[in-house]
């Protein structure tokens, strides 16, 4: 279970006590800022704070005091500009806050995006709850023959919950371990000592807060066919609530960096011999076989 009663009572009562503000508010944020998202097996994401929307990006840009009088389209053509040309301070005046509760070895992932603010539940003041993430049997898989850090084919049934089974004894058996040396009437050990025995699919939590720009940069990465199917659950979340909070600011993201894809002056230089009618192959085209490859790959997959 990702919420206890106790955590859902929590939640129902900061969603019904409205604050007044006079700083500028997104409907839509408002609408789900608390709301639990539960993703996997018993993790969860939510929203508990953010800063500024899209006009705030706006207003960084033109350093004005205010909406003024220009239209939306002129808002909307400004972002498309600042994302197109990469731009990011604009984006840095908009901050967002996360709570997380994600498998150990998903936050040991997630926190290589090292521009952004964590404070994680500590195991050395604290218990871990025992609950541990399980794959989905279909998300089971043999190592890539083509990708050194990624799945290939799905397991058979039988072999995935044989896979299965190991994860649910292993992590059963080293929280029996965790408890028994936490046991303050046998072994008594220190938190901080026996929270190593515990596997790396045990669940932890963090408040993250990260501002606008690094947070598109996590999204991109995360979010990725190339990144690990658990992390980019989180991240295809995150894309949602992206897009209810700065909907001009998502548009645009998604247009130029989640829909975009960068070539090297190589690649370039046989897109415009190729363009010229030069009939050009890998063998003269002066890029290695997996620069061909990648760049083949994008152009065929557009042009499907």
């Amino acid at each position: 279970m990702a919420l206890t009663d106790e955590q859902r009572a929590e939640i129902t009562a900061q969603r019904h006590a409205p604050a007044q503000t006079m700083r500028p508010t997104v409907p839509a944020m408002e609408a789900l800022l608390f709301e639990p998202f539960e993703l996997l097996d018993h993790g969860f994401l939510r929203v508990v704070d953010y800063m500024g929307d899209d006009s705030a990006v706006v207003q960084a840009a033109r350093v004005s005091y205010g909406k003024g009088t220009r239209r939306t389209s002129e808002d909307a053509g400004l972002i498309r500009y600042l994302m197109r040309h990469r731009h990011s301070t604009p984006f840095e005046m908009c901050e967002i806050k996360f709570h997380v509760k994600l498998p150990l070895f998903v936050a040991r992932q997630w926190i290589r995006h090292r521009m952004a603010n964590v404070n994680e539940y500590s195991a050395r003041y604290s218990v871990l709850d025992k609950e541990f993430y399980l794959p989905a049997a279909e998300q089971i898989a043999a190592q890539s023959r083509s990708n050194k850090q990624g799945r290939g084919d799905a397991l058979s049934a039988e072999a995935a919950q044989e896979v299965l089974s190991i994860l649910q004894r292993d992590a059963l058996q080293c929280y029996d371990d965790y408890e028994q040396m936490l046991d303050s009437e046998g072994m008594g050990v220190a938190r901080e000592l026996a929270r190593v025995n515990l596997t790396l699919n045990t669940y932890t939590q963090w408040y993250w807060k990260i501002d606008l720009h690094n947070l598109m940069h996590f999204l991109a990465l995360r979010s990725d066919p190339h990144a690990q199917y658990e992390i980019r659950v989180y991240a295809q979340k995150m894309i949602e609530i992206l897009k209810a909070w700065v909907p001009q600011t998502a548009a645009a993201f998604e247009e130029y960096r989640l829909g975009a894809h960068s070539f090297s002056a190589g690649m370039l230089n046989v897109l415009r011999r190729r363009l010229a009618g030069e009939d050009v192959t890998q063998e003269n085209s002066g890029i290695t076989k997996r620069e061909w490859a990648e760049m083949m790959a994008v152009l065929e997959a557009d042009a499907s």
